[in-house]
Parts: C-alpha cells; sequence; structure tokens
C-alpha cells in the first residue's frame, strides 16, 4: 500500500513536469511566432517603399530617355542656350525685376524656409 502511493506521486510528479515543459514550449512558440509576424510587417512595409522608390526611378530615368533623344533638336539646343549660357534671340528684349535680390546670401535665406 505505500509502495503504491509513493508511485503515483511519482506520476503525478511526472505528470506535473510534462505539463510544465509543454506549457512553456507553447508560450515559447507564441513569442516566435509574434516576433516573425512583426519582422514580415516591417519587410512588407520596406518592400512597399522600395517598390514606390523604384516606380519613380522608371519614371526618371524615362523623362532623361526622352530628353536624351531630343538633344539633337533645335529646341533642345535653344532651351540649353537659354537656361544655362543666358543667350537671347536677336531684338529679343529681357525684362529685370530690380527688387529681386542678386546676393547670393539671401537665396541661402530661401532654401532654408
Amino acid at each position: 500500500m505505500v509502495l503504491d502511493m509513493a508511485r503515483k506521486k511519482q506520476k503525478k510528479g511526472k505528470f506535473r513536469l510534462i505539463h510544465f515543459i509543454i506549457l512553456f514550449l507553447l508560450i515559447y512558440v507564441v513569442i516566435v511566432f509574434n516576433h516573425q509576424r512583426k519582422l514580415l510587417k516591417n519587410l512588407d512595409a520596406k518592400k512597399k517603399m522600395n517598390e514606390a522608390k523604384i516606380e519613380e526611378l522608371k519614371k526618371d530615368i524615362e523623362a532623361l530617355n526622352k530628353e536624351i533623344e531630343s538633344s539633337g533638336t533645335l529646341e533642345f539646343v535653344e532651351k540649353v542656350a537659354r537656361d544655362e549660357l543666358g543667350m537671347v534671340k536677336p531684338r529679343e528684349i529681357i525684362y529685370v525685376d530690380i527688387n529681386k535680390p542678386k546676393d547670393p546670401l539671401f537665396n541661402i535665406f530661401k532654401n532654408d524656409n
């Protein structure tokens, strides 16, 4: 009788240990899955951001390719001459706004705003 009681106590102790181990593993699995879900969410957000950047860069490349194709035309040469070299057509009158500051110091302040 005493021997049977001792065996029952050992079985109860082992049974509780198995439950504790299963509970621990279950909690561990839940934590790991939760962490992986957060990582996946962050990676999806980065993927969407990178895809948007790729689309923007594709549009820039397309615009640059069009500009390269049109670089041999007279309109492009005229645009470059006007914008970058400050050239004008014959008998063309250029108006200068005297209220507009020419000092580069003022341009620095405009860029800060």
